[in-house]
């Protein structure tokens, strides 16, 4: 949910049941992020008067969790043997799985709403986790299953890119996992595509004088990639 009251301020609010997140901005600013308890019984901790401690601990640790969250969305990074690893089979326990393909639309989903639920103060499950994939794709109940869904947070966990809560079925995002998903999206959607799309498709207008930074730099990769591709014998 986003707001913009009165003076340039906006208000950025993430609802998960009773517990609300909030970011305060102002034009290129970060004023402050909170987060709000409407009801105590939502941490599960109890809700009388001694248990407050606990009950402000806990909100710390969420708050901390989203602005963790946030950092590693903004600082994405992977090893340089991540892509040789992903499509790999894993085991989980001694289940053995399948790898991510990141060229499966299907992976492509699990992987952005695994991203999207890693800010969720209390983990998800395979019920949110299917919701997410559904809501984000548009397919039908009956296109993503709960199967599907169980199989896809098993192919995630086999590649450590989620653990689970305990003994529970709840699962959440380790912060490495989160920049190396970031990471993976950056490299293929904001690197590779159009960098591949601006050498294979000629300028047919002038640069304006004065480009956006990251126009330039593109601009720069495809000029620089083209003799590169024709030493390599890669059609354009």
């Amino acid at each position: 949910m986003l707001e913009t009251p009165v003076y340039d301020l906006t208000v950025f609010k993430l609802h998960f049941g009773k517990l609300t997140l909030k970011a305060y901005t102002k034009g290129e600013h970060v004023l402050r992020f909170e987060v709000v308890l409407h009801n105590a019984k939502e941490l599960g901790c109890g809700r009388v008067l001694a248990r407050f401690p606990q009950i402000v601990a806990r909100l710390s640790c969420i708050l901390e969790r989203f602005l963790t969250t946030l950092d590693c969305v903004d600082v994405a990074f992977i090893s340089d043997d991540t892509l040789d690893q992903l499509p790999r089979p894993s085991t989980v326990g001694k289940v053995r799985v399948g790898g991510i393909d990141l060229n499966n639309p299907r992976m492509r989903a699990a992987l952005s709403a695994a991203l999207a639920l890693a800010v969720t103060p209390m983990g998800f499950g395979v019920a949110q986790f299917r919701a997410k994939v559904q809501s984000m794709t548009g397919q039908a109940e009956a296109d993503y299953t709960q199967r599907h869904a169980a199989y896809d947070l098993k192919k995630l966990r086999g590649k450590q890119l989620i653990t689970k809560l305990g003994r529970s079925r709840r699962y959440e995002v380790s912060a490495s996992s989160m920049r190396a998903v970031s990471a993976l999206y950056v490299l293929r959607d904001q690197v590779i595509r159009p960098v591949l799309a601006g050498v294979r498709i000629p300028r047919q207008h002038p640069q304006p004088v004065r480009a956006p930074a990251l126009d330039q730099h593109y601009e720069r990769l495809r000029l620089d990639l083209q003799p590169l591709f024709q030493e390599l014998g890669i059609a354009a």
